[in-house]
């Protein structure tokens, strides 16, 4: 069963958000004080978000910027490791033993 790529968190604005809400980049980007362009990068899936536009995200959405920063922080991890050479890497490293 092939896995399904990473969910990118412009997905989750543009889908669950923008879309639902009738909302615009440019009015989304006017009410949380960005450029417009920023939040059509991150809506394009072109550019992740930071803890500056989560904060603005859980300040307007009603949601804690940590949700956002965990969608990024999920979406990077998951990307990383769909790099399966340097997945073999990382489970090359072994545990620091504990005494």
């Amino acid at each position: 069963m092939k896995k399904l790529p990473p969910m990118h968190p412009g997905e989750v604005l543009r889908e669950e958000y923008m879309v639902p809400l009738g909302l615009t980049a440019y009015t989304l980007a006017q009410r949380i004080g960005v450029p417009r362009t920023r939040v059509e990068r991150i809506a394009r899936e072109e550019k992740g978000i930071s803890a500056d536009t989560a904060l603005r995200l859980g300040a307007y959405f009603h949601t804690t910027p940590e949700f956002w920063l965990n969608l990024q922080t999920k979406f990077e991890i998951e990307t990383q490791l769909r790099d399966r050479e340097f997945a073999r890497e990382i489970h090359k490293i072994e545990e620091l033993a504990v005494a």
